[in-house]
Protein backbone atom coordinates (compact mmCIF):
# COMPACT_ATOMS: atom_id res chain seq x y z
CA UNK A 1 0.00 0.00 0.00
CA UNK A 2 1.65 3.65 -1.08
CA UNK A 3 1.10 6.58 1.33
CA UNK A 4 -1.04 7.89 -1.37
CA UNK A 5 -3.55 4.71 -0.87
CA UNK A 6 -3.11 5.21 3.15
CA UNK A 7 -3.97 8.38 3.27
CA UNK A 8 -7.02 8.04 1.30
CA UNK A 9 -8.22 4.84 3.01
CA UNK A 10 -7.91 7.51 6.19
CA UNK A 11 -9.35 9.86 4.44
CA UNK A 12 -12.95 7.75 3.67
CA UNK A 13 -12.72 6.28 7.28
CA UNK A 14 -12.50 9.64 8.83
CA UNK A 15 -15.52 10.92 6.50
CA UNK A 16 -17.76 7.21 7.01
CA UNK A 17 -16.97 8.26 10.40
CA UNK A 18 -18.32 11.68 10.81
CA UNK A 19 -21.20 10.93 8.60
CA UNK A 20 -22.51 7.96 11.20
CA UNK A 21 -21.64 10.28 13.54
CA UNK A 22 -23.80 12.88 12.79
CA UNK A 23 -26.89 10.42 12.77
CA UNK A 24 -29.17 10.17 15.43
CA UNK A 25 -29.51 6.80 17.84
CA UNK A 26 -32.76 5.70 15.91
CA UNK A 27 -31.09 6.46 12.29
CA UNK A 28 -28.13 4.37 13.11
CA UNK A 29 -31.10 1.64 14.85
CA UNK A 30 -32.49 1.74 11.47
CA UNK A 31 -29.40 0.96 9.16
CA UNK A 32 -28.02 -1.67 11.86
CA UNK A 33 -25.31 0.15 13.19
CA UNK A 34 -24.77 0.53 16.84
CA UNK A 35 -22.67 3.58 18.13
CA UNK A 36 -20.37 0.86 19.76
CA UNK A 37 -19.75 -0.08 15.82
CA UNK A 38 -19.02 2.96 14.06
CA UNK A 39 -14.95 3.06 14.39
CA UNK A 40 -15.62 -0.35 13.17
CA UNK A 41 -17.87 0.42 10.28
CA UNK A 42 -15.86 3.29 8.80
CA UNK A 43 -12.37 1.57 9.52
CA UNK A 44 -13.51 -1.52 7.76
CA UNK A 45 -16.09 0.73 5.10
CA UNK A 46 -15.48 -0.38 0.77
CA UNK A 47 -16.12 1.90 -1.72
CA UNK A 48 -17.96 0.69 -4.71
Amino acid sequence: MTILNSVQSWNRARRTRNALNGLSSQQLEDIGVSRNAIDHVAKNAHTF
